[in-house]
């Protein structure tokens, strides 16, 4: 499995830095290709274009990709489609927005089922916010606030579970993620994973490393232990380390 689970950040929006070059660049250098072929997924922002277009001026024409979209929502693809744009990819890089929506349109489409399935061959496998959190057993997701009553609720839903651990995004960027994230782990235990703007979670094969984009961004463990909620970081000295250590309390 190759997998970079990206916190949040900008790529270039008009207005905004560029906020996570170090870490794309990363993705890429993953490839092992100048050129490699980067197929973006916009389900969980309705499949904007605008979207891919700054994928597309950002991964394209700054970073050199072959950039492909997969849309959902608006094209209807086929099975044979989906699986064909999946297979020629390089890299699989998926966008934030609603998380609980994408989800729901990936399982409707077999999505789910053929992303494992690319894990499996070593496909990279990588995104921000909504992008990253699905990859995961559990995500702590805003997914409320796109719905008719827009709450600010945020809910722990269901991920593809390649790592069986609970992802949270914009740790130190939205000032309700961590409350949040300490109440869910207070109440139901388990374990979680933390990402700060610019900060990013890379796992290849049985291995991990954090890598940031920023030297201020960091990456959480929590986890319950006697009655408490214990929040470590993790090491950012760019060492590899066993993805079995995060799962010990």
């Amino acid at each position: 499995m190759n997998l970079v689970a990206i916190g949040g950040g900008e790529i270039g929006r008009p207005g905004y830095p560029i906020e996570t070059h170090k870490i794309d660049e990363e993705i890429i250098r993953l490839s092992g290709k100048v050129h490699p072929i980067l197929l973006f997924i916009p389900t969980a922002s309705g499949d904007s274009e605008s979207y891919y277009q700054l994928i597309e001026n950002y991964f394209g024409k700054r970073m050199g990709c072959k950039t492909d979209v997969l849309y959902l929502i608006k094209d209807k693809p086929t099975r044979s489609e989906i699986e064909r744009k999946l297979s020629e990819a390089d890299i699989v890089y998926v966008g934030g927005g609603n998380t609980l929506r994408m989800l729901k349109t990936w399982r409707r489409y077999g999505v789910d089922k053929l992303l494992k399935k690319e894990a499996k061959k070593g496909k990279i496998l990588c995104g921000v916010s909504a992008g990253a959190i699905c990859w995961f057993r559990y995500g702590n997701s805003d997914a409320m606030r796109f719905g008719p009553r827009k709450s600010k609720r945020l809910i722990k839903l269901r991920g593809l579970n390649l790592i069986n651990l609970m992802a949270c995004p914009h740790y130190n960027f939205e000032k309700n993620r961590r409350p949040s994230l300490r109440r869910m782990i207070q109440r139901e235990g388990g374990l979680a994973i933390a990402l700060e703007n610019c900060s990013a979670l890379e796992v290849i094969n049985n291995k991990y490393r954090v890598i940031t984009s920023s030297r201020k961004a960091k990456v959480y463990r929590l986890y319950r232990l006697n009655g408490k909620v214990i929040e470590e970081v993790l090491p950012t000295d760019n060492r590899f380390r066993l993805l079995e250590h995060l799962f010990e309390i």
